[in-house]
Parts: structure tokens; sequence; C-alpha cells
């Protein structure tokens, strides 16, 4: 609580959810209704930001657009940060050929050109983002498992998980119950921080057409739907830019400060500077 920028970001973070979930339920206007006597109307009292040039209410597609690019980009962060503490505490623990062949694997998606490939792959998935999600987790777990590994192979010589082993408590147990839970604060992290790098990512690609597709919306569908009168007619381009920018800086924000209250070595822990 005393640190202002966790603070914030939980805050702004926590508004945002709130009106994705409880907006439509107060909204007049579902995502999918069609004004036919309102085309590219201002906002007004019967639509509150105004329609698009088909006659949908903004409002209520930018919140479904919101909750949509929300819920890809947190279920990403879980994936990706699962990912990350799989792959990197078994290669820091078992070392060996393990290890070596975990990290070549792990250097070799690195190079690969992940939007040449999201280029490619997206536009076969049909446009779900169930499927969506596994796709950009793909990409974005690597470099955070070479820092589990690293902070892995220093866990692993402190007493109590060396007396575990002596102990003969096996290796999945050990890992989950010795090894994970110390590198807490750096998965936590990693996952607050993935949940915007995702947004981004999904929110580019359904800008190009290549991620979340017609009938559904999110808030890359509705930037480039409106980028054409943005100058002219702002409402949907605005409002859909607007709360992507939000978001952003309201993850990034709960992620600066949750590394600087997690983060022992921090010299603004707690402070809030």
């Amino acid at each position: 609580m005393r640190n202002r920028r966790a603070l914030c970001g939980c805050v702004l973070l926590g508004l945002l959810l709130s009106l994705s979930i409880a907006g439509p339920l107060v909204s007049p206007w579902g995502w999918d209704d069609t004004d036919f006597t309102a085309f590219r109307q201002g906002p007004s009292a019967r639509h509150w930001f105004g329609t698009t040039p088909s006659g949908r209410d903004v409002f209520a597609l930018t919140l479904r657009g919101a909750q949509k690019s929300l819920l890809i980009g947190v279920s990403v962060a879980v994936v990706s940060t699962g990912l990350a503490a799989l792959f990197g505490t078994v290669a820091g623990f078992v070392g060996g050929w393990t290890d070596r062949v975990l990290m070549w694997g792990v250097d070799l998606l690195l190079v690969l050109p992940s939007l040449l490939v999201l280029a490619v792959l997206s536009p076969r998935l049909g446009g779900h983002w169930l499927l969506l999600v596994p796709l950009l987790a793909a990409f974005l777990w690597m470099v955070t498992a070479r820092a589990v590994r690293a902070m892995t192979l220093s866990v692993r010589e402190r007493e109590s998980v060396l007396a575990a082993r002596f102990l003969g408590v096996g290796t999945p147990r050990l890992i989950a119950r010795h090894i994970v839970p110390q590198l807490a604060s750096l998965l936590v992290v990693d996952a607050s921080v993935n949940v915007s790098v995702a947004v981004i990512a999904e929110s580019a690609l359904s800008f190009l057409g290549i991620g979340v597709r017609a009938p559904d919306v999110s808030l890359g569908t509705l930037i480039a739907d409106g980028r054409g009168a943005a100058t002219t007619y702002p409402w949907p381009f605005g409002c859909a830019a607007g709360l992507l920018v939000l978001i952003v800086l309201a993850v990034n924000l709960l992620g600066d400060g949750l590394r600087d209250v997690l983060d022992p070595l921090s010299p603004s822990r707690g402070g809030g500077r």
C-alpha cells in the first residue's frame, strides 16, 4: 500500500475491470445490437459514445473489445509464465543433458521471427481467441525461462532444498514445494508484465486482420475499423485506443510497483519513489 505505482496501477486496473464487467449490464444496448435509425451519430442520451457507421453502439462495442483483450492478455500471461516456470526450474534443477536440450529449444525459439510466424499461423486459426492464446504464449516465455533457470541454480543449493533432497523428496515435489515458491516474486512480476505485452500483441494482430475476427470484436479490430474516420468522427477510434492505453498503463504501473515491493534489492522497495 505504501508503493504509489503499485497502488495506482491496482486501482486503475480494478476500475477498468469493473467498467468492462459492469458496463454492459447498465448499457441500454448490447454489443451486437444495431440501431437502424442512428448511423454514425455522436454521443447522446440514447448512445453514450455515439454509433458506428453500421449503427452499433460504440460504448457497448468498446467494453466488449476490452473484455476480449483483457481475457486474452490474462490467459496468455498465465500460460507463458507457467511455461517459463516449468522449463526454467526443470532445466536449472535437473541440469545435465536435460538442461542443454531445454535451453537449446529456448535459444531456437528466441531466434525465430515471432511476428512473421504469428502472421503466417494466425489466419489458419479462424480468428478464435482460444486458439490465439497458446500461439501468443509460445513466444513470451523464453527470456523468463532463462531467468528462472539462473535463479533455480542458486536456490537448489540452499540448505532447505539440500535437506529435502537428502530426506528422499522426489524431484517433482521438490520443485513444486521448495523451488517455485522461492521464485514467486519473479513469476508474479513477469505475469503482470506479460498481460500488457499480450494485450498489445493481440491488438496489433487484430488491427492487421489476423487476430480476433468478426463477428467478435477486440480493441484492435475497433481501432482498425475506426481509423479511416479518426479525424472527422473520432468516437469509435478514440474510445478503443484510449481504453487500450489505459489498460497497458495500469498493468505496467502494477508490474513496476510489484517489482519494487517484491525485490529485496530494489532501492525503492516500499517507498513508492
